[in-house]
């Protein structure tokens, strides 16, 4: 995670995945809504949003935010060599 600004934001880089580890639970929706439409706007058409394995809190809320979202056409746990169950694969709209 990078250090917040002098607006208390932080500057995330846009790439093909997104470890949300370094955020709190009461971070993720917004920050998952923010990356992907980010993702989306930059044309990426599949991300990897690592929340981990825990007791499910992280993956739930990624979860929900992304069956809100209508940049979103599908998503699901990513295979075991990229995260199983820890991660998930979001795939994005191709257009506006």
């Amino acid at each position: 995670m990078q250090p917040e600004g002098e607006d208390g934001l932080v500057a995330i880089p846009i790439e093909d995945v997104l470890d949300l580890h370094p955020f709190r639970p009461g971070e993720t929706a917004s920050v998952v809504a923010e990356y992907v439409a980010a993702a989306a706007a930059k044309g990426f058409r599949e991300v990897r949003l690592i929340h981990g394995r825990g007791i499910g809190v992280q993956r739930a809320i990624v979860r929900t935010t992304l069956e809100r979202s209508s940049l979103v056409t599908s998503f699901e746990d990513a295979t075991p060599e990229r995260g199983g169950w820890g991660a998930t694969v979001v795939r994005l709209t191709c257009g506006p």
